[in-house]
């Protein structure tokens, strides 16, 4: 019987050139090499190099025969790797999404619903989180528009409005509702991994945005600090409003959006408790008034 490591030897001897540089390669001896190059001819039945006294090479069969190995050893990693992703699948649910507030919610109603698997989460932009869905690395991705596509089936998410987020103390507290341009130039706290929001922060060229990657440092400081900050009506149902500061919706039009979970219309089934949660979180939604 072929053993792929025989192949994977033979492969290496057609690469090298010589027994003695693929022996190199594979740190083994040549005599070792040799021994499996003449057990393999044996398997198969037929010579595969042209021997003389000094020399050794493959033939017009060993060149065939290292091409079609080289073939199935990719066949195989393939298959091993596409058995390890559907055991992956099984055990894992993962979610894409465009943007953090959303993905955080779903994860923990995944967390909640079903309780013997793990979820994963990676913030992307459309068109990767699509392409994920398709090939089956995502389970769920989040997206900000209905995706059209062929086996794919959406259900509506809620949506998010930006805010500003200042401390009560800053001249436009009072304010009802302002634009971007009415900060834009000053020192503001951002979060990082904002996903598609960070593009909507473009129109704020001139200001300056302190970054902080880890979530508790960052709330700490916005207790602490005098500078301004963002929020959203979604973050701040779920985290509540931070004492000291004051939201206020932005005018500007790229500040609202609307989310669509997307997934994969033959996993309806195996998805079957979170859609039901997400269809019951559409609902509340509606009779939701933003900030």
């Amino acid at each position: 019987m072929l053993e792929l490591y025989d192949l994977e030897k033979l492969v290496a001897v057609s690469k090298a050139g010589t027994l003695s540089a693929a022996a190199e390669d594979l740190l083994i001896s040549q005599p070792a090499l040799s021994r499996s190059m003449r057990k393999l001819e044996a398997e198969i039945g037929v010579e595969l190099f042209t021997r003389s006294k000094n020399h050794i090479e493959l033939n017009e069969n060993g060149a065939l025969a290292a091409q079609l190995a080289e073939n199935l050893i990719g066949d195989a990693q393939q298959l091993s790797e596409r058995v390890r992703q559907l055991d992956r699948s099984r055990r894992t649910i993962s979610v894409g999404s465009m943007a953090p507030a959303p993905m955080w919610e779903l994860a923990s109603a995944l967390s909640d619903l079903y309780p013997g698997m793990a979820v994963s989460t990676v913030l992307g932009e459309a068109g990767p989180l699509v392409s994920g869905l398709l090939d089956g690395s995502y389970s769920l991705i989040i997206l900000t528009a209905p995706p059209e596509l062929p086996g794919v089936e959406y259900l509506g998410y809620g949506g998010e409005q930006l805010c500003f987020h200042l401390p009560i103390s800053h001249p436009l507290a009072g304010a009802k509702e302002l634009g971007f341009s009415d900060l834009n130039g000053e020192t503001m706290l951002l979060r990082s991994d904002l996903g598609f929001w960070t593009d909507v922060l473009k129109k704020m060229p001139d200001t300056r945005f302190i970054v902080q990657h880890e979530n508790y440092a960052f709330g700490e400081l916005l207790r602490a600090s005098s500078l301004p900050a963002f929020n959203t009506d979604r973050a701040q149902r779920r985290y509540g409003p931070v004492e000291g500061r004051v939201t206020i919706p932005i005018t500007d039009p790229e500040v609202s959006v609307d989310y669509f979970v997307a997934y994969r219309a033959a996993d309806k089934k195996r998805l079957e408790s979170v859609l039901k949660y997400i269809s019951g979180y559409s609902r509340q939604s509606a009779t939701r008034v933003r900030v």
